[in-house]
């Protein structure tokens, strides 16, 4: 391979024609004449698929194992959800305020992990998530009273809330085509956090967060604060997740504490796994592949679940490097330039070559034999 084809800005023009492909594929699909079920479950995949690439910035580039990513997620849900329901916002206004709490969750959980490492990290982190599970599921006090409902929970409890709004889409597309609303506002919210998360791995934060994944010791011997840079790893994927949640709150119109649970966050989790943890594209592509086998496995609901272990096990076995990594072997390989014995011979003459100018050099006169 050449070295204008190995460099930083070959890969970086190469991810940008790919993204533009997906893009406009994926902004011509419902001109397709694709169904209102297909566009629904396009729409959850562009959720999802942006959930884990900011996840992958701290799971996978910065190296940090944390679980409580979809804590971060409901965050903002809530956020959305509760300034909707109980100030009577505009789900739209609710989005900025979304993000910054994704970012408060993502700081308070990277300051409760400052003194953990490796495994630690994600068992402190699975716990903050399973104790605000808890904290909504035991929510029964009566926060104030509805005339639809009664008494009202603060988060609603195991109920979750509901009737807090939308984004309009309804009123402004017709009902009909909602649809297309919500599907190209979750396409926003990956097309623009993907970006961004492509310039967070460029950067020169990212070489610094894959400094501290690699060899942590080494990079603090060379003046790299891990303090300062697990901050901004976390800080960095908590915008969009949090955006996301408020995203997502908004499309479902609906939310509860199922989203912290331990299916759901094995199953995005998963994504990356397969995708290629780490990997720039590997987020969207395992979201995709996962999203995909789980559709087809609903016709099977008895071997469900099952399958899609099977499935997860069976790449992290052959594939460990995920679906990204098995894509830049098939896309980087090359053929051999001539066949191993021809080469030997080659090799074999240059060296022959070699001597035989050495020999002659060292025989001839010099300047005094003339």
């Amino acid at each position: 391979m050449s070295p204008r084809e190995d460099s930083p800005s070959h890969g970086i023009m190469r991810d940008v024609w790919v993204g533009l492909a997906l893009c406009l594929a994926a902004i011509v699909v419902p001109a397709l004449g694709t169904s209102n079920y297909v566009l629904t479950q396009f729409t959850l995949f562009f959720i999802w698929a942006a959930v884990v690439t900011q996840w992958n910035l701290v799971f996978g580039i910065g190296g940090v194992i944390t679980l409580g990513h979809m804590a971060v997620f409901a965050v903002g849900a809530y956020s959305t959800a509760m300034l909707g329901f109980y100030f009577k916002w505009s789900l739209w206004a609710t989005l900025p305020i979304a993000a910054a709490s994704g970012v408060a969750a993502s700081l308070l959980m990277g300051a409760a992990t400052l003194r953990l490492r490796g495994p630690y990290i994600a068992v402190m982190t699975l716990a903050i998530a399973q104790a605000a599970n808890s904290l909504i599921l035991t929510d029964v006090e009566c926060f104030t009273t509805t005339a639809t409902s009664g008494c009202q929970n603060l988060t609603g409890g195991a109920r979750g809330l509901f009737n807090f709004g939308d984004f309009g889409f309804a009123q402004l597309l017709g009902y009909k085509h909602k649809i297309l609303g919500d599907y190209y506002l979750a396409l926003a919210l990956l097309v623009i956090g993907t970006i961004f998360a492509f310039l967070i791995a460029y950067s020169a934060f990212g070489a610094t967060f894959r400094a501290l994944r690699d060899n942590r010791v080494c990079a603090e011997a060379r003046g790299v604060d891990r303090v300062r840079f697990q901050f901004l790893a976390f800080a960095a994927s908590g915008i969009f997740t949090g955006l996301a949640g408020g995203v997502y709150a908004g499309i479902q119109r609906t939310i509860g504490p199922d989203m912290l649970s331990i299916p759901l966050l094995l199953f995005i989790l998963s994504m990356m796994i397969v995708g290629g943890r780490g990997t720039n594209w590997g987020p969207i592509l395992g979201a995709a592949a996962l999203m995909l086998a789980d559709t087809v496995l609903r016709d099977f609901p008895q071997f469900r679940v099952a399958a899609l272990a099977m499935f997860i096990l069976l790449f992290m076995i052959f594939l460990p490097r995920g679906i990204a990594g098995l894509v830049a072997d098939i896309v980087d390989w090359r053929p051999q330039d001539e066949p191993k014995a021809a080469k030997t011979r080659s090799d074999i003459e240059k060296l022959v070559g070699l001597a035989a100018r050495r020999r002659v050099s060292t025989t001839a006169p010099g300047p005094s034999g003339r």
